[in-house]
């Protein structure tokens, strides 16, 4: 049988996975939104890629977890690899664009800038601190526009002259939003402004003292939009590459990183039907009264963290365990 290889980005706006054979040919992929639970969400997303997956053909050996909640899923899947979005998002990228310089990421509720040399990361930052300029941000003014957030891409390439707008903070982007509609700018024209300020935001932030250098590839939910695309090439003046499977590069990377490494677990898509449950417990039992993270799975602790020494330290496999 034939080996695959599943890798699972778990973010807080959207949850992606695929599952990879040898040569990196995608054999599954599904992209959904994580609504706030991060254990549904999975369990949905393998429901997914089973669907797609030839369990006749192929069997999944690794499995690795990338994004936010990378800990609590990779505990609950039972990864054999959990990394972090900046080395997840260059592995994936690198294997497609080997000779990718720079790379541009902007999700849901963050972004990041991924600065590489000789197909190694060199510099890379990130920011999580402000909505403003990530796809959340697009969401909510395509709500307060009466327009799909998808549509904003076509209905911004229609401007022939984008509305100046303050888009340093959410809060002054959305007040001056309301002024500009007040004064009679166009709807193509104000959402094209809107695309413009989250390249800017993300120059003057992400990118700050950053050399950027082409190759330059775009990723993330946001790259699905050409007119923030349309703005990144006029500010860059280089051409942005954009990938079909952008959005699920993490899934990507995690997933090959899965198979370069020695580990090996089969995977079984039963997961899916187990039931998980997390619970935050207070320590006490010295001053730092850590904030402890136990997953569950059918009442049986599986794992815990968030302790800072071993008088917090749980022991797996105990039912309804506490450190009282």
């Amino acid at each position: 049988m034939k080996k695959a290889y599943l890798g699972i980005d778990i973010g807080s706006i959207s949850t992606k996975g695929v599952v990879l054979d040898d040569d990196s040919n995608i054999l599954a992929k599904e992209y959904l939104w994580t609504e706030g639970n991060p254990m549904g969400a999975v369990k949905k997303l393998l429901a997914e890629l089973e669907k797609q997956f030839d369990k006749d053909e192929y069997e999944i050996v690794s499995t690795g977890t990338t994004g936010s909640a990378r800990k609590l899923i990779g505990v609950m899947v039972g990864a054999t690899i959990v990394k972090n979005e900046i080395t997840a998002h260059a592995v994936g990228t690198l294997n497609f664009y080997p000779d990718v310089r720079t790379i541009l990421e902007i999700g849901g509720q963050d972004s990041k800038i991924i600065l590489v040399d000789n197909g190694v990361v060199v510099d890379y930052a990130m920011n999580t601190l402000c909505a403003a300029g990530t796809g959340a941000f697009l969401s909510s003014q395509a709500k307060r526009l009466g327009v799909e957030v998808e549509e904003f891409g076509k209905i911004a390439l229609q401007s022939q002259s984008p509305t100046q707008l303050a888009a340093r903070c959410t809060v002054f982007a959305e007040s001056d939003l309301v002024h500009k509609i007040q004064m009679g700018h166009t709807r193509q024209d104000i959402i094209a402004g809107l695309c413009r300020a989250v390249v800017n935001n993300y120059l003057n932030n992400v990118g700050k003292g950053k050399k950027i250098v082409s190759p330059v590839v775009f990723q993330g939910g946001v790259s699905r939009n050409e007119g923030v695309v349309h703005f990144f090439e006029q500010q860059l003046g280089t051409k942005v590459i954009v990938d079909e499977n952008g959005p699920l590069m993490g899934a990507i990377g995690i997933a090959i990183l899965g198979r370069r490494a020695r580990a090996r677990k089969k995977f079984d898509f039963a997961v899916e039907d187990m039931e998980f449950r997390t619970r935050e417990v207070s320590c006490g039992r010295c001053p730092n009264n850590c904030e402890i993270i136990c997953v569950y799975r059918d009442d049986v602790l599986i794992d815990s963290w968030g302790n800072r020494c071993d008088k917090g330290a749980l022991r797996a496999g105990t039912r309804g365990e506490s450190v009282k």
